[in-house]
């Protein structure tokens, strides 16, 4: 539980790759977003896993009802079972009552391998739930979930292409990448951002933040001195998340 996402001396380099969401979707841009593994491997070692965004399904109910809550068992049960054999580096449900039930992280060697196993979860097959995937990057330094599986709050944000995202690269953006670098190496080291990573694909989406804090009111503040945030090139989209405790770093 106390090892850091961050490491000290290597962070500057580690968090380059965050450029990719305050940078501009520039094709020949080393800060545009990941290489995929068939092109060059990133600099600072980040590793691909493929992220589930679980989403409310056709045939959804919560497990207040009597009739779901057996595959919602199920569905648990698939999850423990995931997180026991190394497939799911993490997963867990969203504490609000939104569309999007909550996300799971996978490590599997390629898209189609991550599909098979998300779609084989009793919540997908019966309908409950249905999964969007995205690549995604980070180090590889989430720990084993401790078993049995307890549950412990963290803050979670997508964050989005804002009302100002251009194309454009200028001295201007460049200046606004730094600072926002600079920004997640602050709240890094205060030991509150505890995982970031980007999208591999280039979707409205770009990437995660994941908060260790008292509250959702102090993890969006905390976000919201991000100056690309500020700025209006990123936007954020936040939500209490329970993740299984050991896990995060």
């Amino acid at each position: 539980m106390k090892q850091r996402l961050f490491k000290p001396g290597l962070l500057a380099i580690g968090l380059m790759w965050l450029c990719l969401w305050s940078a501009a979707s520039i094709g020949s841009s080393a800060h545009d977003q990941p290489q995929s593994p068939t092109t060059a491997e990133p600099q600072n070692k980040l590793v691909q896993f493929h992220l589930a965004i679980l989403r409310t399904g056709p045939q959804f109910m919560p497990p207040s009802r009597p009739e779901a809550l057996p595959l919602w068992k199920n569905h648990l049960a698939y999850v423990t079972s995931l997180l026991a054999v190394g497939k799911a580096i993490i997963a867990g449900p969203f504490g609000d009552d939104g569309d999007i039930r909550g996300i799971y992280i996978f490590r599997a060697k390629s898209a189609a391998e991550a599909t098979e196993w998300v779609q084989a979860d009793p919540a997908i097959t019966s309908g409950l739930l249905k999964a969007e995937l995205h690549p995604w990057w980070a180090e590889d330094v989430m720990k084993p979930a401790v078993l049995p599986l307890k549950f412990t709050p963290a803050y979670l944000a997508f964050l989005r292409r804002g009302a100002k995202w251009t194309a454009e690269q200028t001295p201007e953006t460049e200046a606004l990448q730094k600072a926002h670098l600079a920004n997640i190496n602050r709240l890094a080291q205060m030991k509150k951002l505890v995982v970031a990573g980007p999208f591999g694909d280039d979707g409205d989406l770009r990437g995660i933040f994941v908060f260790r804090a008292a509250s959702l009111e102090e993890a969006e503040s905390l976000a919201a001195t991000d100056p690309a945030v500020k700025a209006g090139r990123l936007t954020l989209e936040f939500h209490p998340w329970q993740v299984p405790e050991g896990i995060l770093p």
